[in-house]
């Protein structure tokens, strides 16, 4: 994915941990040597269109995920298979399985078909899973998973939030107010990204 950030981008983006991956598809067809992409948040901002505390707990899930499936090495792309608790139309899934599936390739139907029965990403994404939190990536070739949740309760963000949201909805708040709610906000993301990344308190992972 393109590296560094769009003009107008926060400069956080560019200091939030990057996902290395290694695609069997992109080496076969010669889109990247060795098959090797690295994802930023900025690509999960492009993606969604937005950046917000859902998308940074997604990518930070996806990543936490990974690690601890694939430790230091590059985890597979299209190597794993992901399930996750929630129906895709309920709250903010959808967005959470987009960026899942940037990152790691899975999808239910609409994935790459495959070549002569390899690299097919299809079938790797399902919904509304036992699932003992919100997420659980399983390896396809060990069989090796992990539940992963996040608690985004524990990193609240600025009350003021919900005094100016409603105000700039409305289309009420002045240009200071309008500066003051996306500082704010993207405030929260930042914390996220920077300072929980690694937090066992906010990213809750489970073997199994």
């Amino acid at each position: 994915m393109t590296r560094g950030t769009d003009p107008g981008f926060p400069d956080f983006f560019d200091l939030a941990p990057r996902i290395r991956v290694r695609d069997p598809l992109a080496e076969f067809l010669g889109a990247s040597r060795e098959g090797i992409l690295e994802y930023a948040y900025a690509d999960a901002v492009r993606l969604a269109g937005h950046s917000c505390p859902t998308v940074a707990s997604a990518y930070l899930m996806t990543r936490a995920a990974l690690k601890a499936l694939y430790g230091q090495d590059p985890s597979q792309r299209g190597g794993v298979r992901v399930e996750l608790a929630k129906a895709a139309q309920e709250g903010v899934t959808g967005v959470i399985a987009n960026v899942i599936s940037l990152v790691t390739g899975v999808t239910v139907d609409t994935g790459f078909k495959g070549l002569a029965g390899r690299f097919d990403r299809r079938q790797l994404l399902a919904y509304e899973r036992p699932v003992d939190g919100q997420l659980r990536f399983a390896r396809l070739d060990t069989g090796a998973g992990v539940t992963v949740s996040a608690r985004l309760d524990r990193v609240p963000g600025d009350p003021r939030v919900g005094e100016l949201m409603p105000l700039c909805l409305a289309g009420r708040a002045s240009a200071q107010q309008q500066d003051l709610f996306r500082f704010l906000w993207q405030e929260r993301v930042r914390r996220l990204l920077l300072e929980h990344a690694d937090d066992p308190q906010v990213l809750e992972l489970r073997e199994g």
